[in-house]
């Protein structure tokens, strides 16, 4: 590798180790240019005291991987949120691509979206070389953008099935090849917007198959489907993510298109539709990355490396409990599952909160569990007859957890003053970071603090794994008796969510949920794809359940609702003398009553928060989600749901 350039770009060679590890073939020639050089061809003003440009890239197998960009310029230091020192930071988030033209930086893009997603007004650029049209309408509608129009009614004429399955045929643009992916009739009262997500991602992968490598996708707008437009896109961008061990395995393919253009009639309109999912997108990639990577990629020390990375120079404080003595003393509960995993370094449990402090008046606390189990072998009571596949998935609620606050910062977390306006012109002058102006002026932290836990584990057989017959004294002093230890995800909630009880009571508006892949039962009861609520009295006297859906639904995030009982109460009521809580019978959840819904049951009785009910001189709000059925099973790709859904509902208004 070449030797460390001058003071305006340092260049690190010790993150071979890092998570992240995209390529890109022009990055080869950074090596041979002049780092100040670059600066002055772009403003002969700048000088070193004045900015600095680090960018950190390592070299693996010749090939020139980028880390992350930092660009710092000292007069600004009061206008950012993110100081360090004396110095105001901006940072590319993660692995970042850099593209060196002419000893100029072009352009920096964050790792969440490693190729340029932008706003195109001209359905006639010769940037593309194939355009996707997703549409309701059918071929012989005379809706079709103009330049488009001809191309598909002169497909109705000859393909009575392109209504339904869609064609690629050439069309008189730069472009040439044109993907028909029609959402096929939405006109009954059961169809929703998922139609356009589905429509959009066949007409991804059928641009991919015919060599598209620069695709425009164009939008439609529906009456009925308010968000059609960013639900389309949402589903581009995730027929476009590549896996983290494949990204990181085989850089050469790391990314699908080297860059996607958004088309609308309405160009200000397309602007904020690409913006908008952009922010989604980089919550659900976050969710994707943590939620699909295998139990050694994505084993707990992993997760909290992932997540500091992703995290760094943010807003967010971090902090990691790992210590096997304090996790004894304060969460027994989630202790007893790490027992047979923590006697190896490399998976030994952990429990990361995430906390981000919004600048103005709080007027609402967000509590967030997640159950990220790396994978669970069900312990003791062992997962047999080969249902013990996939259980790699099982980590996916606190993968949504992270992928949740990953949106909240770069929604909230980088603030651009009016100050700042000029900062972002400076940039522009040596490189484009991807900001829009209407998107900056949005860009303010408002009043939501969020707290939120990733329960780390892994669920081993060993030695030392716990047992069924254990009476454990959780957190909150219920004696619990453990009946099977495959139901370790209410587990290592339990002390969790009593911890984050405690700092509820004292809290603003406070409102707690648990995020779990818990159980088979809900995949039954409510199939493929769906998320359920279940709120306890305080959260359901607001409605939150029905209101979350609602929100959620718009963007294709699909929920159902379920009832917390007293026969889920009952059901975990302990048994013998001297038990509080019974932990679990000892029959799948697919094979017992009320399977989805004791559980909240559990988490309510062993965390105590059945002292904050309705009748409490301290009522706190607890909403229950199992997403088991929604989360994505392998051989397919994470869903990250219900990170759009959370964000809809509790950051909507806020954007």
């Amino acid at each position: 590798m070449a030797p460390d350039p001058p003071s305006v770009v340092a260049v690190r060679r010790d993150w071979l180790n890092s998570p992240f590890a995209p390529s890109y073939s022009g990055l080869n020639r950074y090596l041979h240019h002049e780092p100040k050089e670059i600066v002055q061809n772009n403003n002969k003003r700048l000088t070193d005291s004045d900015l600095r440009v680090e960018v950190w890239v390592t070299r693996e197998k010749g090939v020139c991987m980028p880390r992350s960009v930092h660009i710092t310029h000292r007069s600004y230091l009061r206008t950012s949120l993110i100081t360090h020192g004396t110095a105001c930071t901006y940072r590319a988030d993660c692995t970042s691509h850099l593209a060196i033209e002419s000893q100029s930086a072009r352009s920096i893009r964050t790792i969440f979206l490693p190729y340029q997603v932008k706003a195109e007004g001209n359905l006639n650029s010769s940037v593309y070389d194939g355009i996707v049209y997703v549409t309701h309408s059918p071929p012989e509608s005379g809706d079709h953008p103009e330049p488009l129009k001809k191309a598909i009614q002169g497909l109705a004429k000859i393909d009575d099935e392109a209504k339904e399955l869609g064609a690629v045929v050439e069309v008189a643009l730069p472009a040439r090849r044109l993907v028909y992916s029609p959402t096929g009739k939405i006109n009954r009262e059961y169809h929703d917007v998922r139609s356009f997500s589905e429509a959009a991602g066949r007409g991804i992968k059928r641009a991919l198959k015919a060599g598209v490598k620069s695709p425009l996708l164009v939008l439609t707008s529906h009456e009925r489907f308010k968000q059609s437009e960013v639900v389309t896109l949402l589903g581009a961008l995730e027929a476009l993510y590549v896996p983290i061990q494949f990204r990181e395995d085989v850089p050469s393919k790391s990314i699908k298109v080297k860059e996607l253009g958004v088309w609308s009639k309405d160009f200000t309109k397309t602007q904020e539709f690409v913006n908008l999912a952009k922010i989604l997108e980089s919550g659900r990639y976050v969710a994707r990355d943590i939620g699909g990577g295998d139990p050694e990629r994505m084993a707990p020390p992993r997760v909290e490396e992932y997540v500091k990375e992703i995290f760094a120079g943010s807003p967010i404080k971090i902090e990691v409990i790992s210590d096997p003595n304090k996790l004894d003393k304060e969460y027994p509960l989630f202790s007893a599952v790490d027992r047979a995993a923590r006697v190896i370094e490399r998976h030994r449990g952990r429990i990361i909160y995430l906390t981000y402090e919004p600048a103005g008046l709080v007027t609402e606390t967000l509590f967030l569990v997640g159950k990220g189990v790396t994978y669970d072998t069900g312990g003791a009571d062992i997962k047999a007859g080969g249902v013990m596949a996939g259980m790699s998935r099982d980590k996916c609620g606190s993968a949504a957890v992270a992928g949740f606050m990953k949106v909240r910062i770069v929604k909230f977390g980088f603030c651009i003053t009016k100050g700042m306006r000029s900062f972002r012109k400076l940039l522009q002058i040596f490189v484009s970071y991807d900001f829009d102006s209407k998107v900056i002026s949005a860009l303010k932290p408002k009043d939501v603090k969020v707290v939120a836990a990733m329960s780390m584990v892994r669920n081993s057989i060993g030695e030392n794994c716990y047992v069924a017959d254990e009476v454990i004294t959780s957190r909150s002093q219920a004696r619990v008796r453990i009946g099977n230890t495959d139901a370790e995800g209410r587990m290592i909630m339990a002390d969790v969510l009593c911890y984050m009880k405690e700092l509820a009571a004292s809290s603003v508006n406070p409102h707690l949920l648990t995020i779990a892949t818990l159980t088979g039962h809900a995949v039954l009861t409510v199939g493929s794809g769906f998320s359920i609520l279940m709120d306890n009295g305080p959260a359901r006297e607001v409605d939150n359940s029905r209101k979350l859906r609602a929100a959620a639904e718009e963007y294709g995030d699909m929920i159902e609702i379920s009832t917390i009982r007293r026969e889920d109460m009952a059901f975990h009521k302990g048994k013998s003398e001297g038990d509080d809580v019974h932990q679990s019978n000892n029959l799948p959840s697919s094979r017992t009553s009320r399977g989805h819904q004791s559980p909240a049951g559990f988490l309510i009785l062993a965390s105590g928060l059945d002292k904050h009910s309705l009748d409490s001189s301290n009522p706190l709000k607890y909403t229950h989600i199992d997403i088991a059925a929604s989360a994505g099973d392998l051989p397919n790709e994470p869903t990250g749901a219900p990170v759009i859904g959370l964000v809809a509902h509790f950051l909507q208004g806020r954007f």
